[in-house]
C-alpha cells in the first residue's frame, strides 16, 4: 500500500504504545483498499490461478466480501472458539481448490506457504491503513500490531511457527516474496474487471469504476502497479494524499460502532449463526432423548 508522504513519522508524532488497542485495527473505511489487497494476494501466480479457476468472485462478489470481512473480524475480535469455527469454514471452502493437469501452475489452497502469503498481504494492508487513519505508532505499538496480525495466518491453516518471528523477519520474508509475484494476462483481466466494479449494474460500474481504479492504484505498492500496468503520476499522488487526509480526519470523529461497520455487523452475524446452530443441535439431541424408539419397538413385539 502506498501511504501518503504527509503521514510519515517526521510530520506527525507517533502514537504511544499504551494507546494501541486491537479494535483500532478494524475500520470500515479500510474496505476502500480491499481491491488493492486482492490484487496483492493474486499477484502470486498460484493464488491468482486458484481464484481464476475456482472462484465465482465476479458472480457472487458481495458474498466473498462478506466472508473476508467476517474472517478479519473474527481474527482480530473473535474468541478462540470463533476462530476455530472460521478456520473450519475456510477449510471446507478450500477443499476443492486444487490445480488440474491443465492449470498453468500447480497449487493447493491448503498449501501453508500460499496461505502465509495471503496473510502477509492482509497484514501489510492492515498495518498501513492503521498508520494512515490513526497516525504512525512507535516501535512497541508496531510490534503489538504485528503480534496480533499473526492471527491472520493462524485463523487459516498457517502453523504458528511459520509466521515470521518479528517485523524485521517479516520484512526479509516480504522482500523475498516480492521476487515471486507475477500477474499473467488472464489473472490481470479478472483483476481489471474487479477494479472497475464490472460485477455491478452498468450505470453503477460506469460511475464508480474509475473512482475505485484511482483508489486501488493509490493503495498499491509500486511493484504491484507495474504488474497491473497501471499508470500513476505525481499529480495522482497529491490528489490521493489529500483524499486520504480528509478521510482520516472524518474517521477519527466517528463513533466506534459506525467507524467499525461492517466488521462489527459481520462478527455479530457469525455469532448469531453459531448460537442458532448450537440451539438447533441441542434441540435435536433433546428430541432424540424424548423418543426412545428402540423401547417402543420392543414393547410392540412383546
Amino acid at each position: 500500500m502506498s501511504l501518503p508522504a504527509t503521514l510519515t513519522k517526521t510530520e506527525r508524532p507517533a502514537a504511544a504504545a499504551p494507546d494501541f488497542d486491537v479494535p483500532d485495527l478494524i475500520d470500515g473505511v479500510a474496505l476502500l483498499a480491499a481491491t488493492a489487497n486482492v490484487i496483492m494476494q493474486l499477484a502470486r501466480p498460484e493464488v491468482g490461478y486458484g481464484v481464476l479457476e475456482h472462484s465465482q468472485v465476479m458472480r457472487y462478489p458481495i458474498r466473498r466480501i462478506r466472508n473476508t470481512v467476517t474472517y478479519l473480524s473474527v481474527a482480530f475480535l473473535g474468541t478462540a472458539a470463533e476462530r476455530a469455527v472460521c478456520r473450519r469454514q475456510v477449510g471446507r471452502a478450500h477443499a476443492a481448490v486444487r490445480s488440474t493437469a491443465s492449470s498453468p501452475v500447480s497449487y493447493s489452497a491448503f498449501d501453508p506457504r500460499l496461505q502465509l502469503w495471503v496473510a502477509a498481504c492482509l497484514y501489510r494492508g492492515v498495518a498501513d491503513m492503521h498508520a494512515l487513519l490513526h497516525g504512525p505508532v512507535d516501535d512497541a505499538a508496531a510490534d503489538a500490531v504485528y503480534r496480533d496480525c499473526s492471527r491472520l495466518g493462524t485463523t487459516l491453516q498457517v502453523p504458528e511457527g511459520m509466521w515470521p518471528a518479528d517485523r524485521a523477519a517479516f520484512e526479509r520474508y516480504w522482500d523475498s516474496a516480492l521476487r515471486e509475484i507475477r500477474i499473467d494476462p488472464p489473472v490481470r483481466e479478472l483483476l481489471r474487471r474487479l477494479m472497475m466494479l464490472e460485477f455491478l449494474p452498468l450505470p453503477v460500474s460506469a460511475a464508480l469504476g474509475p473512482v475505485n481504479r484511482f483508489l486501488t492504484t493509490g493503495f498499491l505498492p509500486p511493484p504491484f502497479r507495474e504488474q497491473m500496468r497501471l499508470r500513476w503520476t505525481r499529480r495522482d499522488q497529491r490528489q490521493f494524499e489529500l483524499l486520504m487526509r480528509t478521510m482520516a480526519s472524518v474517521n477519527r470523529v466517528l463513533p466506534a460502532p459506525i467507524s467499525r461497520f461492517p466488521f462489527n455487523a459481520c462478527l455479530q452475524d457469525l455469532r448469531t449463526r453459531i448460537a442458532w446452530d448450537r440451539g438447533r443441535r441441542a434441540l435435536v439431541r433433546r428430541l432424540a432423548r424424548g423418543f426412545p424408539w428402540s423401547q417402543d419397538s420392543s414393547s410392540t413385539t412383546t
